[in-house]
């Protein structure tokens, strides 16, 4: 792995609105005086410096402070919208004492040094901050004493006698201050401390305050670098075209001494299941791949990972919803068979929700360059970096210490960024730069990007529950049918349950006596991976639908069964109250509107990610034309560093799940995905989102997620709403295929 910790001449400037030459690299940030250790030119190898390195203590690793007092922080999470080099910021700075507005961040390379979740690195899971809060602020607060003391020693004054300010170590007795800038050096050549002192919470300047988003004004004024803004010297343009069914391969092209000789083409390749066109322009790429007419061998038998020629979503959807038995268990208390025997009623329902496509911004790309020395650049978009530069190497031939990689900003992501191969185009970039012998990006158009994304699962879950006589739930059997992305990527236990396909049905926290949770294993044929809120996104939507289900069987109100049944469970039952007080009280409705409309509310519970949700939603229905008003949604995430990101983030989630519980969903027929672009990849409208009102509710609990949590609660509270309305529950996502539109 590259440059654990990395001299300013290796840094990569895509914060820059200039090429990235070599010459642009070596120059853009030479002359200043670095709270860092230079390193010889090679790159660190992670086997052996890891063994000595404990993630995330070394300072010389993330902070360099100029003479300017401006502070460089390599992040060692990736920003992609969700305000987390803000965020990183505002801890580091927090107890460096320095200003978040002075703060340069960027993704850190990879290296043993950024591994800080379980010795690995991963943006995504709502993780990045409660992961590494209390060591950011260590290491803020050991850079503090470094400069502290390089400043008694230029002042000739015991430390004890020093404080700060931002920026600035400060000398009271005499009124001497020294700017941070000045001290960086000296600082620079002083051991870390070990156990450096933490300010009180009281003491926060910016910790839990709403901090303006420091990449604000770059993003404004089009500063900002994305993968697809940047070049290199020499570089080509390549385009793609996939083969139409995973598995198929490329064939002879029947007019290809025809496309070689179109403007600007360089050269025509073969790929794994696909062919490129590299030349000038990507303009001239793209015309001249969409012009190959290409003959594609069906897949081989047993070939991994295929796509079956018949394979359709209705197919498949009919294939999970015929699952029989109860599955693997995964939860389970009390005796649920008992609990059903004896109760006085039994509520039976089964849910489904269809494959969702990412359809973030910006386009999948890569850029390639292979480098004289024998080493591989690669800038990727990327939420694990050491995950893709060992990927990389294995797609190069070369040892993962050869990769150089940088990782850009994102486009946004919701999961799109991660190490789905066939889904990415960096092995694409890598073999085709190598193939021409100079650096090559890769763009993929929206046709490709639908063709390919990787997909969140198709989902089914089947409900049993028991009533007592006065109508409460004394049994609950879920089963979740499918397969989940955590089990894709990261493997499961023989015979075991992926925790993402049952995330959002087990945990929950009603008190109901006896419960079981489990789930059956059947292998989705889609590409399938992470998408905002994973399993979350379906599941809470399955299990809190079934809720209002049982409610009505049992003639209770939702809301009261709810805050009723968590009558053990202060934390959420004061976050229900909070979303009702938000909303302005509980009112299931039907109702008349003072617009005349007729309207009704849902609520709904949520538990991803390490915080808690309570949302209401409030609708209305013209016909079959349905208006979701208002979203009210309370979250308790424990405690917070920056609340204008999390209402932010809170309010983004909603919108992605409004969409997804109205009108989004991938379509397969014949092994191919119907929608190949935006015109036919339903997205929600914004003259049709609802208006979202948050509050934040800190209980003081462990720190939890932020960037998922706001999306479980939309779908169910929507679907709640719609069904007292109608008097129907929808069983099945978007509502768009219930004839609500």
């Amino acid at each position: 792995m590259t440059n654990a910790h990395h001299s300013p001449a290796l840094a990569t400037p895509v914060r820059r609105p200039v090429n990235l030459s070599r010459r642009g690299v070596l120059g853009g940030a030479l002359g200043a005086f670095v709270l860092g250790v230079t390193l010889p030119g090679g790159p660190l190898r992670a086997q052996g410096a890891a063994a000595t390195i404990t993630p995330g203590t070394r300072v010389r690793a993330f902070l360099d402070i100029r003479p300017d007092g401006t502070v460089r922080f390599r992040s060692p999470f990736i920003e992609g919208g969700q305000g987390i080099f803000t965020a990183m910021a505002q801890i580091v700075g927090e107890e460096l004492d320095s200003d978040p507005a002075r703060f340069e961040v960027e993704g850190a390379p990879p290296g043993p040094d950024y591994l800080l979740i379980g010795g690995m690195r991963f943006t995504g899971g709502s993780m990045s901050v409660r992961m590494s809060y209390e060591t950011m602020r260590r290491l803020g607060a050991s850079a503090r004493v470094m400069l502290l003391q390089a400043a008694a020693a230029r002042l000739s004054v015991p430390v004890a006698t020093l404080t700060t300010e931002p920026g600035r170590v400060v000398h009271a007795a005499s009124g001497r201050t020294l700017a941070y800038g000045d001290l960086a050096a000296a600082a620079a050549a002083l051991p870390v401390p070990r156990d450096p002192p933490l300010k009180a919470p009281a003491d926060f300047r910016w910790i839990g305050k709403p901090v303006p988003r420091i990449d604000v004004r770059d993003k404004a004024t089009g500063r900002a670098r994305y993968a697809i803004d940047l070049t290199v010297d020499g570089m080509l343009h390549a385009a793609v075209q996939h083969a139409p069914r995973l598995g198929m391969e490329p064939g002879p092209m029947a007019n290809e001494a025809e496309v070689r000789r179109m403007p600007g083409v360089h050269s025509v390749h073969t790929l794994p299941g696909a062919v490129a066109v590299v030349a000038s322009s990507w303009w001239r790429a793209r015309r001249a791949v969409e012009t190959l007419s290409v003959s594609w061998t069906q897949a081989k038998p047993g070939t991994a990972h295929a796509m079956p020629a018949d394979f359709s979503s209705d197919g498949h959807r009919a294939r999970l919803m015929a699952a029989s038995g109860d599955g693997v268990a995964y939860e389970s208390d009390g005796d649920v068979a008992a609990g059903l025997r004896g109760a006085a009623r039994v509520v039976e329902a089964t849910y489904d929700a269809p494959h969702l496509a990412h359809g973030q911004l910006e386009p999948p790309s890569a850029l390639a360059r292979w480098n004289a020395d024998g080493t591989l650049e690669l800038w990727c978009p990327n939420q694990a970096p050491e995950m893709f530069q060992t990927a990389a190497a294995s797609v190069a031939g070369i040892a993962p210490d050869k990769v150089i990689l940088h990782s850009p900003m994102l486009g946004g992501f919701f999961g799109r960024h991660f190490l789905y191969q066939t889904a990415n185009p960096f092995p694409q970039a890598i073999r085709l730069s190598k193939a021409v012998g100079r650096p090559v990006k890769v763009i993929w158009s929206r046709e490709e990007e639908f063709l390919r994304d990787a997909l969140r699962p198709m989902g089914v879950a089947r409900f049993r529950a028991g009533l007592d006589a006065h109508g409460l739930p004394v049994a609950l059997s879920a089963v979740a049918v499918g397969e989940g992305a955590t089990g894709r990527w990261f493997g499961r236990p023989p015979n075991g349950v992926d925790s993402s396909a049952v995330e959002g049905i087990a945990g929950k926290p009603y008190a109901i006596p006896h419960r079981r949770v489990g789930q059956i294993h059947i292998d989705d044929p889609a590409i399938i991976g992470f998408w905002r809120s994973v399993g979350h996104s379906m599941n809470d939507f399955f299990y809190e639908t079934f809720f209002d289900e049982m409610a009505d069987a049992g003639g209770q109100d939702p809301y009261e069964l709810r805050h009723r049944l968590l009558a053990n469970s202060p934390r959420h039952r004061n976050l229900l109250e909070a979303v009702a007080d938000l909303a302005g009280g509980w009112r299931r409705g039907p109702y008349t509107h003072a617009d005349g409309s007729r309207r009704a509310r849902g609520v709904a519970m949520a538990s991803p990610f390490g915080s808690e949700v309570a949302t209401m939603a409030e609708l209305s229905l013209r016909g079959r034309t349905l208006r979701v008003h208002h979203l009210w949604v309370a979250v308790d995430p424990g405690s917070v560093v920056n609340p204008a990101i999390v209402e932010a983030q809170i309010r983004s989630a909603a919108a992605l799940g409004l969409s997804a519980t109205l009108v989004e969903g991938v379509v397969y027929s014949g092994g191919v995905p119907q929608a190949r672009n935006f015109d036919a990849y339903p997205v929600l409208p914004p003259d049709r989102m609802a208006r979202v009102h948050v509050r934040i509710v800190e209980s003081g609990a462990k720190m939890g997620g932020i960037g998922e949590p706001g999306l479980p609660g939309v779908p169910p509270a929507v679907a709640n709403a719609l069904a007292s309305l109608t008097g129907q529950h929808v069983r099945s996502l978007p509502l768009s295929r219930a004839g609500f539109v």
